[in-house]
């Protein structure tokens, strides 16, 4: 009777790191690495015993002094007498401020002006057609220019809302458009113990994750519901009670209000103020990348086959429902990979700021911070972190919504 076994095992040997095909590759690629290492590190010794042969070393010890500077918007409190290291926060973000405006009303935009470069009226087809070859080709810089310059010569100055009628001159008596900014009413807290509270309105924030998960859970209660029953349950008033309901009832015991900008001396005090270089650099950068964007909705619609079109017609639905129901959501595993890098190039191109005065973290830490302190390494070197730090936080969250929209296979 004959035995059937397993046939011997190879034993390692080391010759088999270069004359194996299953080790080869993962040999290169520990020598290349290996040679990588070796060259940073040769770098980085260099650049050491050169700055000490100059007197100099690198030292973060300047964050911790006064910076000395006024910047005009503020998430935080700030005062010249501030530390360095606050100027560089506020600056931080700042440019989170206005990347995330600028992402959100840019792909607005994009998904928008992609959507109607299809549509069947010519006329729609060709303004749409205009804003993206108008203003993809025109660099950002120089729009960033042109919306502050019309701002700041068309608006009025806070002057022209002197006299009894101020209240009038302002949109629904409580916005004020200047060419200084736009000044809405900002929240309030009329309960002294909220309002002295640093993180208050985190707690908000905690109030509104809360409700995104009860959300949720409703949700996915009324699919099983549906699975099992064949009938799915109205829930539209629960969501909308999850919503304000919690969160309302903490607004209320906190005391909120709004505050009304007022015009006193020389300028309104009060509520929120959007300065004109925030407006300009957020709304250049949302019609320059949102122009991008509608090519990349328009690719993705265009990847779609025309059957699935036609099928939803067959069904009855419109086009409107069509396209929201059927074809975008199988575009978005063909628009999500080049939107990660238009969201990274909007992030990148907000150091454009400096060219109208707003204070993002090129402007603070790269700017005046590095030219009072001489500091060029240090402030460069935080700056190429910040960057990194940021694109590959957009990057991972983008790659993860990514993953979960592509196409299941089995």
């Amino acid at each position: 009777m004959t035995t059937i076994t397993d046939p011997p095992k190879e034993q390692f040997r080391f010759s088999m790191l270069l004359n194996d095909t299953r080790y080869r590759s993962l040999t290169f690629q520990a020598i290349a690495l290996f040679v990588l290492i070796v060259a940073i590190a040769y770098l980085a010794s260099n650049l050491v015993r050169n700055l000490e042969q100059a007197g100099l070393n690198i030292s973060y010890e300047f964050l911790k002094s006064p910076s000395g500077y006024d910047i005009n918007q503020v998430l935080i409190p700030y005062d010249s007498q501030s530390p360095h290291m606050r100027a560089a926060w506020v600056g931080v973000l700042n440019t989170l401020l206005v990347a995330f405006l600028a992402c959100t009303t840019a792909t607005i935009f994009g998904v928008v002006a992609g959507v109607l470069r299809l549509s069947n009226n010519w006329l729609v087809r060709k303004v749409m057609s205009a804003y993206v070859e108008i203003f993809r080709n025109i660099p950002v810089l120089i729009w960033i220019i042109i919306i502050f310059t019309i701002m700041t010569a068309v608006l009025p100055g806070p002057r022209a809302f002197r006299g009894d009628d101020a209240t009038a001159s302002m949109v629904l008596g409580s916005v004020a458009f200047t060419n200084r900014g736009v000044y809405v009413p900002g929240p309030q807290l009329a309960n002294p113990f909220f309002a002295a509270t640093a993180l208050n309105w985190v707690l908000v924030l905690l109030f509104l994750v809360g409700s995104s998960v009860a959300t949720k859970a409703l949700a996915k209660w009324a699919t099983a519901r549906q699975e099992a029953t064949g009938e799915r349950p109205t829930t539209w008033y629960l969501t909308l009670a999850i919503w304000i309901v919690p969160t309302g009832l903490l607004l209320v015991i906190m005391g909120l209000h709004w505050q009304v900008p007022e015009l006193k001396g020389f300028n309104f005090s009060g509520g929120i103020k959007i300065g004109g270089p925030l407006i300009a650099l957020w709304f250049a950068l949302s019609i320059y990348t949102g122009a991008f964007i509608a090519e990349n909705v328009r690719a993705g619609i265009q990847a779609i086959s025309k059957g699935q079109t036609e099928a939803a017609s067959s069904l009855g639905l419109r086009p409107g429902r069509t396209m929201s129901l059927v074809i975008l959501p199988q575009a978005l595993r063909v628009i999500i990979p080049p939107l990660i890098s238009q969201y990274l190039n909007i992030t990148k191109n907000s150091s454009l700021a400096i060219a109208v005065g707003y204070a993002d973290i090129t402007a603070t830490l790269g700017g005046i911070t590095l030219n009072q302190t001489g500091r060029a390494i240090e402030c460069v070197l935080l700056l190429m972190l910040f960057y990194l730090t940021i694109s590959l936080l957009i990057s991972a969250v983008m790659n993860i919504y990514n993953n979960s929209v592509k196409l299941k296979e089995r």
